[in-house]
């Protein structure tokens, strides 16, 4: 097991900077993590900046996109790339380089590195190398949607990018149904209507948020219940990179739910066959829909099957 200590550094006449403390935490070799914008460019930190100035290579997914940011910043590092179609072999290419000494910054094309994009396989080899991974904040796509959503932002859920095949996407959403925090998607332009369409049936006429192009000349934030919100696609398609942001399920629609005609039994069936669950875990999911234990919900199936049988005989 790896532990690793962060400290927090006092600036002072008499003590070291910042930037001596951060050099003496990573004397050898580094990864550094580093947010970058997700449309506008001035959303980046002064740290991220500094760090991308000094490290001796940029890993990155675009490197045509990244030497644009680079460029505005006037910034002139060698880069290479990185992407999901070459990290197994590049990931331990950069490896060598970091056992070397060599001070590495990983970027995505936008936001933090990791979120939905490559790299993983990447900070798991450093660890398990012992090469330090410091990560460098920057913007975030689902937080800077969250926050101006008006959705519920105690709690919330992330799920990233749901498949695309409108069967699949589908029963990930049946095991979301029991979901009672804010979901958050990355979502494809040409796919967002057939998501917000297969959400609605599946979970229901819950509030929800589509933000676009956050940060970006054209931001835009549509909010209203999903059956809205398809209008409004049909009406007016969208564009860009998108959030969907789906809020809880309200009460009122937790006990129409619950009071359902469909049984139990035949609940706990469909489940398996649509969503793909073992018997166990849609079990579970059948009785928080219906307000009751898993125990309570066995019991009634039991019951139910007893009296099925007794009425036959």
């Amino acid at each position: 097991m790896i532990v690793a200590h962060a400290r927090l550094v006092s600036v002072s006449a008499k003590g070291p900077s910042v930037k001596q403390a951060e050099a003496l935490d990573c004397a050898g070799g580094c990864l550094y993590l580093v947010g970058t914008p997700i449309g506008n460019l001035e959303d980046i930190t002064l740290r991220a900046i500094r760090i991308l100035k000094e490290v001796d290579q940029i890993a990155c997914e675009d490197t045509r996109h990244t030497q644009k940011l680079l460029t505005h910043y006037d910034i002139h590092k060698p880069l290479v790339s990185y992407h999901e179609h070459n990290e197994l072999t590049r990931a331990p290419e950069l490896v060598v380089g970091l056992e070397q000494g060599a001070k590495i910054a990983l970027v995505s094309d936008a936001g933090m590195p990791l979120v939905s994009d490559p790299g993983h396989r990447l900070v798991t080899l450093c660890l398990r190398h012992h090469i330090p991974v410091v990560p460098i904040p920057g913007p975030s796509a689902l937080l800077a949607s969250l926050s101006a959503s008006g959705l519920p932002n105690e709690e919330f859920l992330f799920v990233g990018f749901l498949p695309a095949r409108s069967g699949e996407r589908r029963r990930a959403l049946e095991r979301l149904r029991i979901e009672d925090r804010t979901i958050i998607f990355y979502e494809a332009p040409h796919r967002v209507a057939d998501c917000v369409a297969d959400a609605r049936e599946v979970l229901g006429n819950r509030n929800a948020c589509i933000a676009r192009e956050v940060t970006k000349l054209h931001e835009e934030f549509r909010r209203g219940k999903l059956s809205e919100l398809s209008t409004s696609l049909e009406e007016r398609p969208a564009r860009g990179e998108i959030t969907l942001l789906i809020g809880p399920e309200a009460p009122a629609d937790a006990r129409t739910q619950a009071n359902s005609t469909q049984s139990l039994a035949d609940r706990v069936e469909e489940l398996i066959r649509q969503a793909k669950l073992d018997r166990k875990e849609a079990l579970k999911l059948a009785a928080k829909e219906r307000g009751i234990t898993r125990r309570e919900a066995y019991d009634q199936i039991v019951t139910s099957r007893s009296n099925d049988a007794t009425d036959e005989n």
